[in-house]
């Protein structure tokens, strides 16, 4: 038996909950090839019975239940190998969320909103994160400038102003043309923020007003070229369009409910 609860527990679970973890209990093997969606069938219940069920016993969610069986259990080797892919991409993305504070993603919004332009510089495989994040800025009405060419963004931070800003993506956090197009728009007085998956003390983190970081798994499918995965960065990415987004919304909606007070007021 993987999930073992005393009886007081048992006593605070639903009678699906309850038998959400026997049939956990009862299919250990089977459980490590199955998805969400295919236990809730199984239990009658929905996958965010099975969900809540899984996090009551102390688990975070389905993927680590999967990963955490394939450890105890003798499983078939490719469910075993594509476990271990998933709970990378699971650690990954909680990692990184853990390692965001509130107080941070508000400074990055606050700057993103009051800068007259944006400039966003990458390099690699992150140049897409850059790019799709720059599109997402655009379409919300920010004057944004996306680029990835070394002597381009070398010659047009040399010229940023003191109300820009310069947004940088680098998974390592030590790109040089990354850190010299920094140094050349902290010299101007722009202000920078980086988003990197390294240390607090890598080089791009340290020049940076404010700093962004994310969680980089220590395993690297592809070695041969820098083809590690941007997943962290894409994240971070998301959080940051969602809450400007909602944030803007907001101020939308409360300038409409006041144009609309004001107007019935003229009639009354």
């Amino acid at each position: 038996m993987l999930i073992k609860i005393d009886h007081d527990f048992h006593e605070h679970l639903t009678e699906t909950e309850k038998k959400v973890i026997n049939f956990i209990n009862m299919n250990v093997e089977a459980i490590s090839s199955m998805s969400i969606s295919d236990v809730a069938e199984k239990t009658f219940s929905s996958p965010a019975t099975v969900s809540r069920t899984i996090k009551k016993c102390g688990i975070s969610g389905f993927a680590e239940l999967r990963y955490l069986l394939t450890q105890e259990t003798q499983t078939k080797k490719d469910d075993v190998d594509v476990n271990e892919i998933f709970n990378k991409s699971l650690l990954e993305v909680s990692n990184t969320i853990d390692h965001l504070s509130i107080d941070t993603i508000l400074d990055v919004v606050k700057e993103i909103r009051s800068a007259k332009r944006i400039y966003l510089l990458s390099r690699g495989l992150s140049e897409h994160v850059a790019q799709e994040f720059a599109l997402k800025l655009q379409i919300l009405g920010f004057n944004v400038f996306e680029n990835s060419d070394t002597a381009i963004m070398q010659e047009m931070t040399s010229h940023v102003k003191k109300q820009e800003l310069v947004i940088i993506f680098s998974l390592s956090g030590k790109t040089p043309e990354l850190l010299t197009a920094a140094e050349n728009a902290s010299s101007l007085g722009a202000r920078i923020i980086t988003i990197t998956c390294g240390d607090p003390d890598v080089p791009l983190a340290r020049i940076a007003h404010v700093a962004v970081y994310g969680y980089k798994h220590k395993h690297v499918s592809i070695t041969s070229v820098d083809a590690t995965s941007r997943l962290p960065l894409y994240v971070i990415s998301r959080i940051l369009i969602d809450y400007i987004t909602k944030q803007m919304n907001a101020e939308e909606e409360k300038a409409a409910r006041k144009k609309e007070a004001e107007r019935k007021a003229r009639y009354f």
